[in-house]
């Protein structure tokens, strides 16, 4: 009598594992794109006018644009807490870095130093800087706030606390002394790369974790704004000394500014999401 054959347990063709992979990513690509949109909520929305002001401001004889463009940042913050897009902790982080950020401003923009200038007239405003451009880094902030809830953060080998609060305080000291003394953003980039150097940022998009090393994630989102900051600048919102004459794309060198820039705001909203390890339960202590 012969014995029975088995089948053998389906074994799935080169093709098929081509196939399914080519699924996975594009519908991780998909909620990807998704979630960095709704964290890119603040910034958007302030780029949208930004542009649409570039072309068709008609309000100009009453209100001045730039502090139309705060009015509508005000207006678009209380709707974040309101509906609580956004929690309170969160918000008071991202003042914080827009009063350190506006601090800058002034200095950046004073006669003086003359690092930018915004050209057009406003009357909320200090010094040479609007209030509305304060919102601008607050985007940044929102953008790391709410990016870091959606995609659930993890980390390995994240730094101690009083190590990245030493890194951002040189850095942040950095942006007024380079004018007066020897500029450091060379050996900061090299001490971010010591302190984070190790860090791995876990991000989940749907099930699972994805992960990639954190200064390249920061340096991404540096590049992202870089783009942003084109976009402003040609839209005459704030304008450097070599596009008095005319829009010319901002330097490459300033992908170095923004991503110390990124690691202050980082850190900054790190002192309310606490860094938590994979595997941690959210409620941990």
């Amino acid at each position: 009598m012969s014995e029975a054959i088995v089948p053998s347990e389906h074994v799935p063709s080169p093709r098929q594992k081509l196939a399914s992979v080519l699924r996975t990513f594009s519908w991780e690509f998909w909620i990807f794109g998704l979630k960095q949109a709704y964290a890119c909520l603040f910034g958007g929305y302030l780029l949208f006018w930004i542009i649409l002001t570039t072309f068709y401001f008609p309000l100009d004889p009453w209100i001045t644009r730039y502090d139309f463009l705060l009015l509508m940042a005000i207006g678009f913050q209380a709707f974040l807490l309101l509906a609580h897009l956004e929690t309170w902790r969160e918000c008071c982080v991202i003042a914080v870095f827009h009063i350190v950020a506006t601090a800058m401003e002034i200095f950046k923009t004073s006669d003086s130093i003359g690092s930018w200038h915004y050209p057009g007239e406003f009357r909320l405003g200090i010094g040479n800087v609007p209030l509305f451009a304060g919102f601008m880094y607050s985007a940044v902030g929102s953008y790391i706030a709410r990016v870091w809830r959606v995609f659930d953060f993890r980390y390995l080998n994240y730094p101690s606390r009083w190590s990245t609060l030493l890194l951002v305080g040189l850095i942040y000291m950095n942006f007024f002394t380079h004018h007066y003394t020897v500029d450091l953003r060379i050996p900061l980039l090299i001490g971010s790369a010591v302190v984070f150097g190790w860090t791995t940022i876990y991000y989940r998009i749907d099930r699972v974790h994805r992960s990639m090393p954190l200064i390249v994630g920061l340096f991404l989102v540096a590049l992202f704004i870089w783009f942003a900051e084109n976009i402003a600048t040609y839209s005459k919102i704030w304008v450097y000394p070599n596009q008095q004459a005319g829009w010319k794309m901002v330097g490459t060198s300033k992908l170095i500014a923004w991503y110390l820039l990124m690691l202050l705001s980082f850190v900054l909203v790190s002192l309310v999401n606490r860094p938590r390890k994979l595997g941690e339960a959210i409620d941990a202590k």
